[in-house]
């Protein structure tokens, strides 16, 4: 069975950067005609197999496959089975993170003074339930669960919080970023899992440190392709965030060095309508080695 996987030019159908052509639905149909026993997980596994669908930690896309062979069903291209069973979506009905009661007690001093911090990634630990409900409560704009790759940080003062990092793949075109980089299509399709997202960033309000966000903004850009090379075998090259301009003037990214390389459009990016549906963002980016350009823009 040969699987074109949107090769060809008569694209006509996409998600999420995937594509298929009407070959590839002619073989996907096959797929499931020879697989008529076969649930829509199992079909979505063997399409991973098929396409190479595989993340560089070795873990199947399956979520995207199951996704982008449904979009096919609702668009009439292809006939799923009927579903076996109907799980709740674990992200739609996820619970919002309980309050976790901590010390709030004013933690005061200098970097000299406080340093070194404690950094511990928190993701699948015992800690993550502590990490959540900071960020729920905290952060101005409370928990959203990261998308794909991610990772958490929990930054403590001998023993108690003081700040929370999280990051996460990277949204997948951003026009002020991929302007800046220099990459075309092809590569940035290729090479965008090495960009890592700053998706929250929060000192924990009683913290009154002078400069220690863009000293723990630092401490990240140094370790964090490192983490993430053990997490998902492969490094980064480029960090990124955005900053709402009407709250933030993005002082601490300034200070540790980071850029600001434009705005945001404001559309989504799932939008079809070419008008502005959300507030503008800055978008700000630290390149983590001297040649990120060569990195990212390689075949």
């Amino acid at each position: 069975m040969c699987f074109t996987a949107g090769m060809k030019n008569n694209i006509i159908f996409k998600y999420r950067g995937k594509t298929a052509t009407a070959e590839d639905i002619e073989v996907i149909s096959k797929l499931i005609a020879d697989n008529p026993d076969d649930s829509r997980f199992a079909l979505s596994i063997k399409l991973c197999l098929a396409w190479n669908w595989i993340q560089a930690n070795g873990a199947l896309r399956d979520m995207v496959a199951r996704g982008f062979m449904l979009g096919l069903h609702r668009a009439g291209h292809i006939t799923l089975p009927a579903p076996k069973c109907s799980p709740k979506n674990p992200f739609v009905y996820r619970k919002r993170p309980v309050k976790i009661e901590i010390d709030q007690s004013e933690i005061t001093g200098c970097i000299a003074e406080i340093t070194p911090v404690q950094v511990a990634l928190v993701r699948n630990t015992p800690q993550e339930k502590l990490f959540n409900s900071l960020i729920e409560h905290h952060h101005y704009l409370g928990y959203c669960h990261p998308v794909g790759e991610q990772l958490k940080y929990l930054i403590s003062l001998k023993e108690r919080p003081v700040a929370c990092f999280a990051w996460s793949s990277a949204p997948r075109h951003i026009g002020a970023r991929d302007r800046y980089i220099g990459w075309n299509k092809q590569t940035r399709e290729l090479n965008l899992h090495h960009i890592a997202y700053n998706t929250r960033f929060l000192i924990l309000e009683w913290v009154k440190i002078p400069n220690l966000a863009s000293h723990l903004l630092g401490l990240m850009a140094r370790r964090i392709s490192k983490d993430w090379q053990a997490s998902y075998n492969h490094p980064l090259f480029f960090l990124e965030t955005f900053i709402d301009t009407e709250r933030f003037y993005g002082t601490c990214y300034k200070a540790a060095n980071w850029q600001c390389l434009g705005q945001t459009t404001g559309r989504g990016k799932n939008d079809q309508t070419n008008k502005q549906n959300r507030s503008i963002k800055a978008v700000w980016g630290y390149p983590l080695c001297s040649d990120f350009s060569q990195q990212l823009q390689a075949l």
